[in-house]
């Protein structure tokens, strides 16, 4: 099944470039919004600001910070409006993929995406580009379906291999996504081929981006085979010398359904914290080097594209090779705790900046290295994990008959429910690590996540025998 792993790879690749293309426009968006809307008090964008501005004054006082971080903040909040939407219909997507097919709901999600992105190019008003989030924080279920698709496809002992195909196609595309979309973002679009129309002030990275989601949307309308129900038969694990199967999850299949829908249970406890902590260090990591560095945002655009470079090499030369040898949980337990590690560098580094630049630098360096390990194993060790408790489709030997499968058990289901819990945690992490930012600052805030990611990678020890 080759084949079909490198059609959800380049699938994927359409995919978040198309969604990481606006990432660093919120800002800038928010501001043109502004200008436009600002002389209508009760405008959708006016009160939306008046409440941000409502919960940064129960933070920290006005009068000490700039309240240019309002904007900042009320960007955070889009991401979270679409991270949240992404937890409500995950579980839903995924049932119904079980029921009707990966193919046929991929597509219908993604003509939702093309429809977000129509909704973006005409976007004038903030109301209405908040319309187009909200299309498509409901459509998207590329990332979810490509996870199951790669389940069906594939056996226990090369899934965490096959899984990492998402995490590469995640780190290419968050290097090359947003410096594309900041540079079209210069690039207007001509008044004379707008055809009278008032488009958005970033029309041009719209369109952009609905030329690759309708790319894709045919790739897979012609290049992808349904994958519900075909899936292939296991191949006897290896035993090695000590007796442990190959595969990171020894002997899953032979628990009993009732332990396996405990583990994924705790699997997508494990995700919602860890996400919950890890995108608040994300998100305010570009707060710290501009606070405390002053950079630009060449520079720290050149920050997260080595992150992303370091992680995707990472993924392609030693995950892949080393999952299969140590095991899923082993993993993700290694990638929290290297989380850990860089907190403890980026709550060290503000005591240096003044006295000793040069070391508060390297620990930044420190600390990215860190997050890029980070982010090439722990989400695709633990979906890599919950998708082996999962049952295999396939048929009955001696009916002939498609094998009955647990409810609960069911991959588009139980996969949906772990990416929902993790869509949760990256809408509130980031919101509460701006409040603990601006109110203690990032010596403590950094500090606390150190110690969250500790006792996290210490629970982990039982899910990483299991």
């Amino acid at each position: 099944m080759a084949k079909v792993e490198t059609i959800v790879f380049l699938s994927l690749v359409l995919d978040l470039f198309a969604f990481t293309i606006p990432l660093p426009l919120f800002p800038r968006l928010i501001e043109w919004y502004t200008l436009r809307e600002i002389s209508d008090p009760n405008g959708f964008l006016s009160r939306t600001l008046r409440f941000v501005s409502a919960i940064r004054g129960l933070f920290y006082k006005p009068s000490l910070h700039s309240q240019k971080w309002d904007i900042v903040l009320l960007g955070g909040l889009m991401g979270s409006v679409f991270s949240m939407l992404q937890f409500i219909v995950s579980p839903r997507i995924g049932s119904l993929s079980d029921t009707h097919g990966r193919k046929k709901i991929l597509l219908f999600t993604m003509i939702g995406n093309i429809l977000s992105a129509l909704v973006w190019i005409k976007s004038t008003t903030f109301a209405s580009y908040m319309l187009s989030r909200v299309i498509g924080g409901l459509s998207e279920g590329n990332v979810q379906l490509a996870i199951a698709i790669l389940s069906d496809v594939t056996t226990p002992e090369n899934r965490s291999k096959a899984l990492a195909h998402v995490g590469i196609a995640f780190a290419i595309c968050f290097c090359i996504g947003p410096p594309i979309g900041a540079y079209f973002a210069t690039k207007p679009l001509p008044a004379s081929n707008t055809f009278g129309l008032e488009l958005n002030v970033y029309a041009v990275p719209a369109i952009i981006t609905l030329v690759l989601l309708s790319v894709e949307t045919i790739f897979l309308a012609v290049a992808l085979p349904e994958t519900r129900g075909k899936g292939i038969k296991p191949v006897e694990n290896k035993l090695k010398s000590n007796g442990k199967s190959t595969n990171g999850a020894t002997g899953s299949k032979a628990k009993s359904p009732e332990q396996r829908i405990e583990i994924i249970r705790s699997l997508r406890t494990l995700h919602l914290l860890f996400l919950g902590i890890f995108s608040g260090v994300e998100f305010t990591l570009t707060f710290l080097t501009f606070d405390l560095f002053d950079w630009n945002n060449k520079q720290n655009g050149m920050l997260i594209g080595s992150i992303g470079i370091i992680s995707a090499l990472l993924q392609g030369g030693y995950v892949r090779r080393a999952t299969s040898k140590i095991g899923e949980g082993v993993m993700a337990r290694r990638g929290v705790s290297s989380c850990a590690l860089a907190l403890v560098f980026l709550a060290i580094l503000p005591n240096y900046v003044t006295t000793n630049p040069t070391l508060a630098r390297r620990l930044l360096q420190l600390g990215a290295v860190c997050m890029a390990f980070t982010s090439a194993t722990v989400v695709n060790s633990l979906t890599a994990f919950a998708s082996l408790q999962c049952e295999e489709e396939g048929f009955d030997t001696t009916t002939g008959k498609p094998a009955k499968i647990h409810p609960q058990l069911a991959k588009g289901k139980a996969l949906g429910q772990f990416r929902s819990s993790g869509q949760l945690g990256r809408a509130i992490g980031p919101l509460i690590a701006c409040a603990s930012y601006w109110t203690v600052g990032p010596t403590y805030t950094y500090a606390a996540g150190a110690l969250a990611m500790f006792a996290l990678s210490m629970h982990m020890r039982k899910i990483a025998r299991k």
